[in-house]
């Protein structure tokens, strides 16, 4: 099989969970009464001639939906097809789980070609159960099938993403001067806010798919894409309950930093206040000119560093009697 080709399966009758191999093989099986399932690599210069060649049959509209570079979650009725673009969790080496993975579906009854850039855990996990003869039989089946593992991987990430915001907060109340916490936040606020970007339109395409009505989807298919459309209701719920969260540690952190900062510039308030007649003193005293008091007097310099500590003494008295400090 060829790089641009990631696998081929039959899904349904006596060569159930088959790989179908070579281009004829393919091409034979999606033209087939019985439901068949490519999925091809999006990114590789192969995959467009190699959809001119053999998959003709694809409206030229639905050909560009499948290799546009830039796509978003929706669904749409085509004929008796359906254009489905659907986001999942990217767990990849190397990868932050938030770059969501695209893949890309044209399901009618008895086709399903599919396409994405990088490997995604769901579809790979499908592809194990249709070739273990576990899987889906039917088109609407794979497709409610693939809704509900895309959706339970991102409501697990969703989750760890809670938990590690749980623990974000009780480490900003025990120790909010820790300096790697805003780094931390700023990194939860910056996942979340790439989790929500698609989770509208991902929430908007799963509910217009259990909506639309074509003869192979079945109540069940239907009822069971509808169940994800609540699941991910709840998630995006979740993600605005952690934002929420993020927020306030934040606002405790930033508050507890501003609390300290002016603590400290209190501090040097008071010490400037203490100091400030003794510096005006001794600049008086420091001038070089005639007729400067005690001069001659060789005790001149001790009396004059007594009253500084006896004026300092009383700066500080007044300071601790007014409760400034």
């Amino acid at each position: 099989m060829t790089d641009h080709i990631a696998f081929a399966y039959a899904l349904d009758g006596p060569d159930r969970g088959r790989p179908l191999t070579g281009d004829g093989d393919i091409s034979k099986a999606l033209h087939d009464p019985s439901p068949a399932w490519l999925h091809l690599q999006a990114d590789h210069p192969d995959t467009d001639p190699w959809i001119d060649a053999h998959l003709d049959w694809l409206d030229p509209s639905v050909r560009d939906a499948l290799t546009d570079a830039h796509t978003r979650p929706r669904a749409l009725r085509i004929g008796d097809g359906l254009l489905v673009n659907l986001r999942g969790i990217n767990f990849n080496a190397g990868q932050d789980p938030e770059d969501m993975v695209s893949v890309r579906l044209y399901i009618d009854s008895a086709r399903i070609v599919s396409l994405s850039r990088f490997r995604l855990r769901s579809v790979e996990t499908l592809a194990q159960m249709v070739a273990d003869g576990s899987g889906p039989d039917r088109s609407g089946g794979l497709l409610a099938a693939l809704i509900e593992r895309l959706t339970d991987r991102i409501e697990e990430q969703v989750a760890d993403l809670e938990d590690r915001a749980d623990r974000l907060e009780e480490a900003a109340i025990a120790t909010p001067e820790d300096a790697s916490l805003r780094t931390e936040v700023a990194d939860q606020r910056l996942e979340l806010t790439e989790l929500r970007r698609f989770m509208g339109p991902q929430r908007e395409a799963v509910r217009d798919a259990s909506r639309v009505k074509l003869a192979w989807l079945t109540d069940e298919d239907t009822t069971k894409i509808a169940e994800q459309t609540d699941q991910l209701l709840r998630v995006t719920e979740a993600l605005e309950a952690t934002r929420e969260q993020l927020q306030t540690i934040r606002d405790e952190i930033e508050g507890a930093r501003a609390e300290r900062l002016n603590k400290n510039l209190y501090v040097l308030s008071v010490i400037s206040a203490i100091f400030l007649p003794l510096g005006f003193l001794t600049g008086l005293m420091g001038i070089n000119v005639g007729g400067m008091p005690g001069v001659n007097n060789p005790y001149a310099f001790w009396v004059f560093a007594g009253a500084l500590i006896a004026i300092t003494a009383i700066a500080v008295w007044l300071m601790r009697r007014f409760k400034i400090f």
